[in-house]
């Protein structure tokens, strides 16, 4: 039996190894295998829901788990500090307009999702790649606008440098929706030079629970 409210039976569960270092998002029945297995080396963060299996024919107690929003399993990790270092995460729309925070390249407008698209900085068709340094997030208009020309040659200009993400970054831009303790805990992985820690800093000084864009 399973207790928690539906929000909360969606909510992902952040893995991260018995060093701290995150790993990956789960969702509660993967959480909860683990914890059966005896992986779960720690948790921390809030509680997110409740588990009751059957009772013990010997002592009659009835088994519980409590899911917490973040656990560390057991199992080593080598060899992941370099793969990190040198982890260049897939390319796609959802994460390059998280990335770029929702917000046209361009116009500085924010948009929802679906009315932006993205833009090679360096068009294709002039060598351009379809790499993280080399995309934005643009409304309609505006890459309409530009079309297969630079921004040079269109004469608009960015208000941010592209960027390939981290490896802790890239979990974050995956992320469905973001606790607060979550993105806490996060927030100590990603590099303070970075522009989604000054973002998420931001928000987390307001208090406020970190959410996906619609």
């Amino acid at each position: 039996m399973l207790y928690g409210t539906a929000s909360n039976l969606s909510q992902q569960v952040l893995r991260t190894d018995v060093a701290g270092m995150p790993l990956e998002w789960i969702d509660y029945r993967e959480a909860v295998r683990l914890y059966h297995n005896e992986q779960v080396a720690y948790a921390c963060g809030t509680r997110l829901y409740t588990v009751f299996g059957g009772y013990s024919a010997a002592g009659g107690h009835r088994s519980r788990v409590d899911v917490s929003s973040i656990i560390a399993t057991e199992g080593t990790s080598r060899g992941l500090i370099y793969v990190r270092d040198q982890y260049v995460p897939p390319l796609n729309n959802r994460t390059l307009f998280k990335r770029d925070g929702n917000l046209c390249l361009y116009c500085a407008i924010r948009f929802q999702t679906r009315d932006l698209t993205r833009d090679h900085i360096t068009p294709l068709s002039q060598g351009g790649g379809d790499v993280w340094n080399n995309v934005a997030a643009a409304c309609r208009r505006c890459n309409n606008h530009k079309g297969g020309r630079t921004p040079e040659q269109a004469s608009m200009q960015l208000i941010a440098v592209p960027f390939t993400p981290t490896y802790a970054e890239y979990i974050y831009l995956k992320g469905r929706r973001v606790l607060t303790d979550q993105m806490q805990y996060l927030l100590a992985h990603i590099p303070r030079s970075s522009p989604i820690h000054a973002r998420l800093t931001g928000h987390l000084s307001e208090n406020e629970t970190i959410f996906d864009e619609i």
